[in-house]
């Protein structure tokens, strides 16, 4: 009788995910049909046929339910990056743990929203104002997050050493600058800002280094091949010294691509 009105803790877990997915699925379609300001809690929480109060039992106010996906899908880059192997060079770490996590990111997004509505979302959180400042904060704290596990896989003393900031400024700018091109373009699939933003990422290093007027040599060989596999970056840039700590030259190789709804 006791299993009848008490049921199992994995069932009752899974109710409250898909409530709390049908909560984030109902905000972000009514953020991008009428707009993060002109809706309402009580219209999200109507939308899924229950009272406001579920809807804070889920969520702290509208902010939280508008960047809920986008924080999923950091959540698995960041585990991806503590992963990798600590013998990888910091650029090495970064780009496998992106490439490695794509397909991890598609499915979890997939579970909770459509990705088209993924994407719409995105381009309403950057076109409003008070959602476009929470944006660049929240990509200022998960930098200083990156930066942070840089330095420790490195050995170094980040208040010191200004390298793990500066590698993550600059791959956390070119990630940002594939997910703008993505969301205004045609192709709102996951592969599609994979290969945009592997692209981008082989871009990186000419864009800093080189002669820009200077004839760039012709290849036969694509980016992505020349990345190597997951995303790697070519042996100049992996090459490293023995033990954390040490100085060392990076350089980057890395992005490119599009999407609208």
């Amino acid at each position: 009788m006791r299993d009848q009105v008490t049921p199992p803790i994995g069932l009752r877990q899974r109710k409250k995910q898909r409530t709390r997915d049908a909560l984030t699925r109902a905000a972000l379609e009514l953020f991008v049909e009428q707009g993060y300001e002109d809706t309402t809690v009580d219209e999200i929480a109507e939308a899924v046929d229950v009272s406001q109060r579920t809807f804070f039992r889920y969520f702290a106010n509208k902010e939280e339910v508008a960047f809920s996906v986008k924080e999923l899908a950091e959540a698995y880059f960041y585990a991806a990056v503590l992963d990798q192997p600590a013998h990888e060079a910091p650029l090495v770490a970064l780009r496998r743990a992106v490439s490695s996590a794509w397909e991890s990111v598609d499915e979890a997004i997939r579970e909770v929203v459509p990705l088209e509505l993924h994407m719409r979302a995105y381009r309403m959180i950057v076109s409003t104002p008070a959602l476009l400042a929470v944006h660049l904060r929240r990509n200022a704290e998960l930098e200083a997050r990156f930066a942070q596990e840089i330095a420790r896989r490195e050995g170094v003393d980040l208040e010191v050493d200004p390298r793990p900031r500066v590698l993550v400024a600059a791959f956390g700018g070119v990630m940002r600058v594939a997910a703008k091109v993505w969301s205004e373009g045609d192709d709102c699939t996951v592969a599609a800002i994979r290969d945009l933003t592997e692209s981008y990422l082989d871009q990186l290093s000419p864009a800093l280094a080189d002669d820009w007027h200077r004839p760039r040599p012709a290849s036969t060989v694509s980016p992505a091949s020349t990345a190597g596999p997951a995303g790697a970056v070519s042996p100049a840039s992996t090459a490293r010294p023995n033990g954390p700590g040490h100085g060392r030259t990076v350089t980057v190789a890395g992005l490119d691509g599009v999407c609208r709804a």
